[in-house]
């Protein structure tokens, strides 16, 4: 059960992180007001991993619901 959530998280993951840094430079990111003192790939890392709890978050709620269906 935990690879049905993590692994099509991980995909979405990949996939958000290439859309949005493709379309935002990690060096441009302004945090509350304040610019992100990082390097690149630090910030892509925790961008990386942001999203791929997002996807965690979205496959655990739906892999719920269809438990609760059955």
């Amino acid at each position: 059960m935990l690879m049905i959530v993590l692994w099509p998280a991980f995909l979405m993951a990949c996939a958000a992180t290439g859309l949005f840094f493709s379309l935002v430079d990690p060096m441009e990111l302004i945090i509350l007001d304040q610019r992100l003192q990082m390097h690149a790939t630090g910030v892509y890392t925790i961008g990386f991993f942001a999203f791929w709890l997002l996807g965690i978050l979205s496959s655990g709620l739906t892999a719920l619901l269809v438990q609760k269906a059955h």
